[in-house]
């Protein structure tokens, strides 16, 4: 299994028509640009293409959304409160899908083939599940033993797609060195929580549990750990998106992201926004900018850092040259 559409066909083995494929796409999926749009026609069809294969990343996540912090912006295309990450769709929960084109881009652009990936935010499945797809082994590490549980179940329903190990470990990723024994990762790619607009259990050591300046010392040590773990002359990536305070002012959680990954030795290399669709937003922005001059929010940060050297980090990635 190498993912859908990689070679002309989606995963059920049906040709993709050629003309419906620019070269440059076909050569890396979608142009690398610092521009990616999730609303073009290929991508949904990838996407959808990912999310046939049997991809339920909701499961195990019953959610508690503090929507009487959250703006507008922020809602889902239902309607229901959402992590305002702009990287998936809206489950039946209403917990936030990790767009799984998303996950095969950031792999086959930055993470060796046959290497270790490590995701210190682990929630639900769809990470582990493109990786382990793709060729790539998969740690991810989550708090809650049954968001644990049904991402095994997951991983077994879909074995027979895998080709390299995919694990979850229940554990607290404060702990990341324990959790790891030595082991070294190749790439760091995770979809950190957002503070408390999205509150996944009431661990006191879950992150979304913590006011703020907690919750930052927190995710700063977190990535620190994750860089740590990473070889040196590999890439890491984070989906961001930021947030707002209790008054409404945004208060740069990209930026705190980049200087955490900095201070811990990885430089900002590569920023991307990705777009994405619209949905119900068009009929739920006109109150809160007419209040507040508030705009809707369509788009995510996905910023790329290195640890040492770009060019050695380029060599050890996907051959890609068409």
């Amino acid at each position: 299994m190498t993912g859908p559409n990689l070679f002309g066909v989606d995963l059920f083995g049906n040709p993709i028509r050629p003309a419906s494929r620019s070269p440059m796409g076909a050569r890396f999926i979608v142009p690398p640009f610092s521009v990616l749009d999730a609303r073009q026609g290929e991508w949904q069809e990838r996407k959808r293409a990912w999310i046939g294969m049997g991809i339920a990343s909701e499961e195990g996540r019953d959610v508690h959304l503090s929507g009487s912090q959250m703006p507008a912006a922020t809602l889902g295309a239902d309607g229901r409160t959402i992590r305002g990450d702009g990287a998936g769709r809206v489950g039946d929960n209403g917990s936030t899908i990790f767009d799984p084109v998303v996950c095969e881009l950031a792999y086959r652009w930055f993470a060796p083939p046959g290497g270790l990936i490590l995701d210190p935010f682990a929630g639900g499945s769809v990470r582990g599940i493109v990786a382990g797809a793709l060729g790539r082994a998969y740690l991810g590490v989550d708090l809650r033993a049954e968001q644990i549980a049904a991402n095994e179940r997951q991983r077994e329903d879909l074995a027979h797609e895998l080709s390299a190990p995919v694990e979850w470990a229940c554990a607290d990723s404060a702990t990341l060195p324990a959790v790891l024994r030595g082991r070294r990762a190749d790439f760091v790619f995770s979809c950190p929580p957002y503070a408390d607009l999205e509150r996944y259990s009431d661990d006191p050591r879950d992150l979304s549990t913590l006011d703020y300046g907690a919750f930052c010392a927190a995710y700063r040590a977190i990535i620190a750990h994750a860089v740590e773990a990473l070889k040196p002359d590999r890439f890491a990536c984070f989906v961001v998106g930021d947030l707002r305070d209790p008054k409404g002012l945004y208060r740069n959680f990209p930026g705190v992201t980049v200087a955490a990954f900095e201070a811990a030795g990885a430089r900002l290399y590569n920023e991307a926004i990705l777009v994405t669709a619209v949905g119900s937003l068009s009929l739920r922005v006109g109150k809160p900018f007419l209040s507040a001059r508030k705009l809707g929010k369509t788009h995510q940060n996905v910023l790329v850092f290195v640890k040492g050297d770009p060019k050695r980090a380029a060599a050890a990635c996907e051959v890609m040259d068409g």
